[in-house]
């Protein structure tokens, strides 16, 4: 039963289905990740976003993370719009058992030749939720752990688009 399972998705993968979210085959190039601006009030999201981009550039084929802009096929910036943090349950005595972050960027590739790559809408929005707990040390590190998963899910997002709209302006009109 398992064999025949994983011949069938094996042979899925040959006709040229991919398996859901897996990345697509658009070469980037070089990938320049500038530091996004933060006029939120909650220090360090920017560095979180951008070091969520290198991560998830890293991770991909055909994409090679270079410092100097000027070497970059694409120079990755943006804008962190906001963080919220709400009680997403609550117990019988009101007491929250789960909180849901958001983080919500507004995150643009510009390309060598000038043009541009924005998210839809200029917003792309990430919720995730995490335990809540008597500790403080533990609720810093779950609400630390979810805003992680919440850039990184961000990230690849992005990434993902850009690679779809390169590859259809570098197929042109059919």
């Amino acid at each position: 039963m398992l064999r025949a399972l994983f011949l069938s998705a094996l042979a899925g993968l040959a006709c040229g289905y991919g398996l859901p979210g897996a990345h697509p085959e658009t070469r980037l190039g070089r990938l320049a990740v500038a530091l996004p601006d933060n006029p939120s009030a909650d220090a360090g999201l920017d560095r979180l976003v951008a070091d969520a981009l290198r991560r998830e550039a890293l991770r991909r084929p055909g994409c090679e993370l270079v410092e100097d802009r000027g070497r970059a096929d694409w120079v990755l910036s943006g804008r962190v719009l906001g963080l919220e943090s709400e009680r997403s349950s609550l117990s019988a005595v009101v007491l929250a058992l789960e909180y849901e972050i958001t983080l919500a960027v507004d995150l643009r590739a510009v390309a060598a030749d000038g043009r541009e790559v924005r998210g839809p809408r200029r917003e792309l929005r990430e919720t995730e939720r995490y335990l809540a707990s008597a500790d403080p040390e533990a609720q810093r590190k779950n609400r630390d752990e979810a805003l992680r998963r919440v850039a990184n899910g961000l990230a690849a997002r992005f990434l993902d688009l850009l690679a779809e709209r390169a590859a259809v302006r570098d197929e042109g009109p059919a």
